[in-house]
C-alpha cells in the first residue's frame, strides 16, 4: 500500500491518497481530517502512524506504508 500527500490550489485543500499496490485508488481525503477515511478504508488500526506519516512527509512524494 501506498500514500501520497497532493499540495492543494487557493481553492482546492491539500490531500491525502491512498492506494493499493496496482495504484488502485483506496481512499482520498483531506489532509486535515483523516480520521474517518483511514477507518473507512479498514487501517483504523494504524491510524495513529498514518497521521504521523502524513504531517512528517512532503507534498508531491509516494511512500510505501510499513504494514
Amino acid at each position: 500500500m501506498y500514500i501520497l500527500k497532493v499540495k492543494g490550489t487557493a481553492k482546492i485543500p491539500d490531500y491525502v491518497q491512498l492506494r493499493d499496490d496496482n495504484f488502485t485508488l483506496l481512499a482520498y481525503f483531506r489532509v486535515d481530517r483523516p480520521e474517518k477515511a483511514i477507518t473507512k478504508a479498514g487501517l483504523g488500526e494504524h491510524e495513529a502512524e498514518i497521521i504521523t506519516l502524513i504531517n512528517e512527509m512532503p507534498f508531491g512524494k509516494i511512500q510505501k506504508l510499513p504494514f
